[in-house]
């Protein structure tokens, strides 16, 4: 019964292994029907997976041994016959066995094949002459199944071995045999190791298909996502505010009107680069205006800072991206009357100590009072309110890195930013996370104590350049260090 069961078993891998192949089949097909409509060439046919029917004709090596049992050659022919019986088995079940991975590293099949190798031993012993051919046919056998540095001793081995029976049994002039065996053995494992590697990086190339389709999906989602939620909600915050001055002031309602038609058109074009693939972010400096005219327009007054050297490019495009989706959060969800954004570049000039910063420094790195510090307790330069950037938290030592800080005294943590991931909610802000992780950064989000949210980029000093300082947007106020 057991064996019974595991032919079972065996026959339903090999019609798996047939169904899985004639789907890939079909859609190389479609593939190759799409590739002749765009005019693109034709994708590599897979062809059927390799199993162990490939094998099964060099059986017919055997036929010697098996015509000298019909005409009566062989002494004691009911040996003869258990023995090429027991063989050809076990030839079928190592050999089926060895094109997939667990079975060909299991313990099973390598007792298989040393029986198998012990039955050829004894009959080529008894018998000699077309008997020894078996030893070739076990070169086969033990090429499909080892792998590795095993390959080289057994296959050497193996040999020796068929070499010493041969020449035994039959003199010198059989030592063909143990050539055969030995080409048997390192050519099937060549072209069977060349198969699986081939098969492997036809996987691997699959996948990397499959996660670039999924990284540009993942791009686009980001992208629209970053774009057209901060856009609309600018234009709703200025529609609002454009409703309001419309009664008692037109012309200030005219301005926010052409606010409006400038971010729609702006908007425009950024939807277009992100389809093209080729939108690589606005700059801080820019983002920091927009930020400051769309708090204004919504009744939230902004505060802006900005401390040490310019960013590069990129760091600028990846802070731009965090004051957008952030500031997109305040006018959306807080609530807010007031919001905070600081920026601490790296690379300060000289270290900054323990207790170095005046008490109560405004908007360097403690922030104002009921922002994240206080006049009163920010002794240790922002290391004790939650809107510190932390130029004291490297007491000691330079600054390591670029910190950027966005908070306000909403209502804190809304229900659209809630997240079952702690301490970063929402599909932007998850996003950007993954865009900073991926140059060494990070991000996290989180409601403050004292109320409001607080939100915290930091980027690697790695990503710092210094440009001039005419670079500089002029409505963003830097801080001084002392």
């Amino acid at each position: 019964m057991f064996w019974m069961r595991k032919a079972a078993c065996q026959v339903s891998d090999w019609r798996a292994e047939r169904v899985r192949w004639r789907a890939d089949m079909e859609r190389y097909k479609a593939a190759k029907r799409a590739a002749r409509k765009a005019g693109v060439p034709e994708p590599e046919n897979p062809g059927p997976p390799p199993t162990g029917f490939s094998l099964l004709p060099w059986l017919l090596m055997g036929m010697g041994s098996f015509s000298n049992l019909l005409q009566g050659r062989t002494p004691l022919p009911w040996i003869g016959a258990v023995g090429l019986l027991v063989f050809n088995s076990l030839y079928i079940y190592v050999t089926f066995r060895a094109f997939v991975k667990q079975t060909r590293d299991a313990r099973s099949t390598r007792v298989a094949l040393v029986v198998m190798g012990a039955v050829t031993c004894a009959l080529a012993i008894v018998y000699g002459g077309s008997w020894l051919y078996f030893f070739p046919l076990l070169g086969l056998a033990t090429g499909a199944v080892m792998r590795g540095p095993w390959l080289g001793r057994t296959g050497l081995a193996l040999t020796a071995l068929a070499a010493g029976v041969s020449a035994v049994r039959d003199g010198w002039d059989a030592l063909n045999v143990a050539y055969g065996t030995f080409l048997s053995t390192m050519v099937t494992a060549a072209i069977l190791s060349l198969s699986e590697a081939v098969r492997e990086l036809r996987a691997a190339r699959e996948e990397l298909a499959h996660r670039a389709v999924e990284e540009e999906r993942l791009r686009f989602s980001r992208d629209l996502h970053d774009l057209l939620g901060h856009t609309l909600s600018v234009i709703v915050v200025k529609s609002e505010a454009a409703r309001r001055l419309a009664p008692r002031n037109m012309d200030a309602a005219l301005l926010q009107i052409t606010d409006i038609e400038s971010v729609g058109r702006q908007a425009l074009t950024e939807i277009r680069e992100a389809v093209t693939g080729y939108r690589q972010g606005s700059s801080l400096a820019m983002e920091l205006d927009r930020a400051d005219s769309a708090l204004t327009a919504a009744a939230v007054t902004p505060a802006i800072h900005r401390s040490g050297p310019p960013l590069s490019p990129a760091a600028e495009a990846l802070l731009g991206w965090v004051v957008r989706e952030a500031v997109t959060n305040v006018l959306r969800h807080s609530g807010a009357t007031r919001c905070e954004i600081t920026v601490e570049g790296a690379g300060t000039e000289e270290a900054v100590t323990e207790g170095a910063r005046p008490q109560g420094a405004e908007g360097t790195v403690g922030g104002p009072t009921g922002m994240g510090g206080s006049g009163a307790a920010g002794t240790d330069a922002g290391s004790t309110g939650p809107g510190g950037t932390g130029a004291g938290a490297n007491a000691g030592g330079t600054v390591k890195t670029v910190r950027l800080t966005i908070a306000d005294n909403g209502t804190g943590l809304a229900a659209p930013m809630a997240s079952t991931r702690p301490g970063v909610g929402g599909t932007g802000l998850k996003g950007l996370t993954e865009r900073l992780a991926a140059v060494g950064g990070s991000l996290s989000a989180a409601p403050m104590p004292q109320g409001g949210f607080l939100v915290t980029a930091e980027l690697p000093d790695l990503a710092v350049e210094s440009p001039p300082l005419s670079q500089l947007s002029p409505h963003v106020r830097p801080t001084l260090t002392p």
